[in-house]
């Protein structure tokens, strides 16, 4: 008679759990988001830097207080319309904001029969100025090349280019400009994107410039912290339900 020998039981092998379709979305989702915020954040840190606005001068667009972004940008990308920062040592020295309304090789006069600015004999329709100046103004500039000519949006209390005539005709170095201002992050119920102005379209030459990515990058950076928080939150609420289903269980 055979004699059967038996085998000691062999330990199954334990199965490594297999992540849910949960988690890996989850998983998916803060790396998107993570990705957006880092991004975002690089962007506006490398492209723009902010400024407070010291004065009421660029009234009603930009007003005392406001802490603006501004893109990096030189005197050569800027255009008629675009709203700069820079400094003119002839003026003082100060970091300044004020609206680009002629550059090298324009004629600026002020003002019309309508008392509205003409760059090169076209009158120019500025819904950003607190008011329209009538001609007993009075000054014609021709900007040298590589200069620019300056005004504030509040045209009855600023000191721009209109100021300093009798320093280089007003004008200011375009390698003076160090930005150009894109959006208003403070206060928050100011904040938004500064539009670029179609006002000098019509005038022939370099009308304002085409904005950066600020409102994209903004969006990802804001966006992509969302959707980190919720992901998060939306992991540890699985993991409350399933904790609670397994307690009740028992």
């Amino acid at each position: 008679m055979s004699s059967v020998t038996e085998r000691p039981a062999t330990a199954a092998t334990p199965r490594r759990p297999r992540r849910s379709i949960a988690s890996l979305l989850q998983g998916v989702a803060i790396a998107v988001g993570f990705a957006m915020l880092v991004g975002g954040f690089a962007y506006l840190a490398l492209q723009y830097r902010p400024y407070r606005i010291p004065t009421t001068s660029m009234t009603p667009t930009l007003k005392n207080g406001d802490t603006v972004l501004a893109h990096r940008a030189d005197g050569a990308s800027v255009g008629r319309g675009d709203i700069v920062v820079f400094s003119e040592p002839l003026w003082g020295g100060a970091t300044m904001v004020k609206r680009v309304v002629a550059v090298g090789g324009d004629t600026v006069a002020c003002c019309g029969s309508d008392g509205r600015l003409t760059v090169n004999g076209t009158a120019v329709d500025e819904p950003y100025t607190d008011q329209h100046l009538g001609p007993g103004e009075g000054y014609r500039i021709t900007v040298p090349e590589g200069r620019i000519f300056l005004l504030g949006d509040s045209r009855s209390n600023s000191l721009d280019s209109r100021s300093h005539l009798d320093l280089a005709s007003g004008t200011v170095a375009a390698t003076d400009v160090v930005a150009r201002v894109e959006g208003i992050v403070w206060p928050s119920d100011r904040t938004a994107a500064v539009p670029r102005t179609t006002a000098f379209d019509d005038v022939k030459g370099r009308p304002a410039s085409a904005h950066g990515l600020l409102v994209p990058a903004a969006y990802a950076a804001v966006g992509g912290g969302a959707l980190v928080l919720a992901a998060g939150a939306a992991g540890w609420a699985v993991s409350i339900v399933r904790w609670v289903g397994r307690r009740t269980r028992r």
